[in-house]
């Protein structure tokens, strides 16, 4: 396997892998990273579609990207999904991938010409005092102190951040900034998280940085992540005779392990109550999905709290990987991300408007009609004097293809879910959906005689509580992910969040996707390049916008400096004067 970029190899179809009819594919899992496993297999690797099997424990397919309608409870999104023009390998993909909405285009297109038409951004990115703009008004309000630490850990090597929080390297003057507020409620980072996923992030999306405040930088799908991304791939997959086997849990991958050389042999399978095994040879390749940030997530409803249940079960994906790592070192430590709950679990609810009644106080935030049919948030509104550090977003309505037309799908969550709340003064894990909603409505302006009739007969919330799914921003080494094709490996891959691959950020559809076509082009080797991660963090264009971006637009000339470094700074102009350097500086208000 190796990484191209460019369009001379993104159009490019590979030949037929050598051997490849006479192999199998047993995948864990139906998650983003699962089924563009699966999908590379036959678009690329072009494997026979009968020769893949996919196990997954649940009735329905989708992991964490899920969205669903329960009966007699709800609609539920645990979570939602942004998505970036640079996501190399979901692009990839997804120009295969049919549409279920619209026939002759694919889901590439779709999306493409959604967002070209009714491009993303926000108006209103934070509130204050009941529904009033906190008036963030696009800054970053970083001090030049600040900024120097954001700088310092740019530049710092992986190495210096293994095991690193961080809080290590910020401190007040980072936290207590929009940037901050912008960065954590966004990417769900708490201070305690790791410094090197940190650095990653503002590596990768250097050249998103300007389009933060206002979510400018932001693509979303029409429908949930569930309609709109994993049912045309599971559609794609079984026209391709791709066999789905759910309700099946794997329990242990068994793994033959020389120095250099490792085979899965066996996979431990428990369906219908019963026990039974799959053996392996070479030429059956196994991708794993090891762990699961949606793993022990429970859900309440409008009456009754979401349960927080930690307690890793035999059976589950933490348990699986954990006999898995047992067998070798290269296979990762799951313990590292899974150790402690508390450090890496939030809270989500789902609100379904019922009536008109709440529609009034989320057009008086976001400026927008949510029945348009267009963009109405543009991305999450945090509520920044929330005890909860709570935020919601209303996506493109409807959100559920079943939708009632005149009802809206609100999705909350917040970080801080064992504070008492501003409202309801007890913690968010354990309110009621209906208390959850009412601490919502009090957030947005409702007035207090109205909150609980409000949330009891113009709503109905679900809430879900996820204990580990923040687990991948715990502080880490460099082994304590297994590479996505460990050393030695001759039929088997990891696959999903909790697997190594360079350069790109967990917690993104992006990621997924990548590990699972890293997984097939190398099992395989398939004779075409995998898109590299976008390279902006090595174009310099986008590091100088970037650099005036975070101050504001200040120029660094502008930076309150010392006699010495004012005069270091003059002499260095003194040499770029009259040069394309200096035009350069310029053209990005540098100086």
């Amino acid at each position: 396997m190796y990484y191209s970029s460019g369009n001379y190899e993104a159009f490019a179809r590979p030949k037929k892998p050598e051997g490849v009819d006479h192999k199998s594919a047993y995948i864990i899992g139906t998650g983003l990273a699962a089924l563009s496993a699966a999908c590379y297999l036959v678009r690329d690797g072009q494997m026979k579609g009968e020769h893949i099997h996919i196990f997954e424990k649940d009735p329905i397919p989708g992991g964490a990207c899920d969205g669903f309608e329960y009966p007699g409870v709800g609609y539920v999104m645990r979570g939602g999904r942004e998505m970036d023009n640079h996501f190399e390998v979901m692009w990839d993909l997804f120009r295969s991938i049919p549409s279920i909405e619209t026939e002759g285009v694919s889901v590439l297109d779709e999306y493409y010409w959604l967002n070209k038409e009714d491009p993303n951004y926000s108006l209103c990115r934070a509130t204050v005092n009941c529904g009033e703009d906190a008036h963030t008004d696009k800054k970053f309000a970083v001090s030049d102190k600040a900024q120097m630490e954001i700088m310092k850990l740019f530049f710092t090597p992986d190495e210096d951040l293994y095991d690193k929080r961080i809080d290590e390297f910020f401190d007040d003057e980072v936290f207590d900034s929009n940037f901050w507020l912008y960065w954590r409620t966004m990417f769900a980072f708490e201070n305690w998280h790791s410094a090197l996923e940190m650095k990653r992030y503002i590596k990768r999306y250097i050249h998103h940085i300007g389009g933060l405040p206002d979510f400018t930088a932001l693509r979303f799908t029409k429908y949930n992540q569930y309609e709109s991304m994993i049912l045309p791939m599971v559609k794609y997959l079984e026209k391709a005779g791709v066999a789905f086997h759910y309700n099946t849990r794997v329990v242990n991958v068994e793994f033959h392990v020389e120095p250099d050389r490792k085979q899965a042999t066996r996979i431990e399978i428990v369906t219908e109550g019963e026990t039974r095994y799959v053996d392996l040879t070479e030429d059956d390749l196994v991708f794993i999905t090891n762990g699961g940030c949606v793993e022990n997530s429970a859900m309440g409803s409008q009456n009754t709290p979401a349960p927080y249940d930690p307690e890793i079960k035999p059976g589950g994906g933490w348990d699986m990987w954990r006999r898995i790592a047992a067998q070798s070192p290269d296979f990762g430590n799951p313990d590292k991300f899974c150790y402690d709950s508390e450090l890496c679990n939030w809270m989500s609810a789902t609100v379904e408007t019922l009536d008109q009644r709440i529609i009034p106080y989320i057009k008086n935030i976001c400026k927008r009609d949510p029945f348009t049919g267009k963009v109405v948030t543009g991305g999450i509104v945090t509520v920044k004097d929330s005890s909860w550090l709570l935020s919601w977003t209303i996506n493109r309505q409807p959100q559920f293809r079943t939708q009632s037309k005149d009802h809206c799908i609100v999705w909350v969550y917040a970080l801080f879910n064992d504070r008492p709340g501003d409202y309801i003064k007890k913690p968010m894990r354990d309110c009621t959906g209906k208390e959850i909603c009412m601490e919502w409505l009090y957030h947005i302006g409702v007035p207090e005689n109205q909150i609980e009739e409000l949330a009891e007969n113009s709503a109905n919330t679900v809430p879900v509580m996820m204990p580990y799914i923040d687990a991948f921003f715990m502080p880490r080494n460099d082994t304590d992910r297994p590479k996505v094709v460990p050393d030695g490996a001759v039929n088997f891959a990891f696959i999903g969040q909790f697997a190594e691959t360079a350069r790109d950020t967990i917690f993104t559809t992006e990621y997924s996707m990548r590990t699972g076509m890293e997984a097939v082009y190398t099992l395989l080797d398939v004779d075409r390049g995998v898109p590299e991660v976008w390279g902006s963090t090595y174009d310099v264009r986008d590091l100088l916008n970037a650099t005036v971006k975070l101050r504001d637009g200040e120029a660094l000339t502008q930076m309150k400096l010392g006699l010495k470094e004012k005069i270091a700074i003059k002499k260095a102009l003194g040499f770029i004067e009259n040069t394309d350097v200096e035009k350069l500086l310029k053209e990005y208000g540098i100086i």
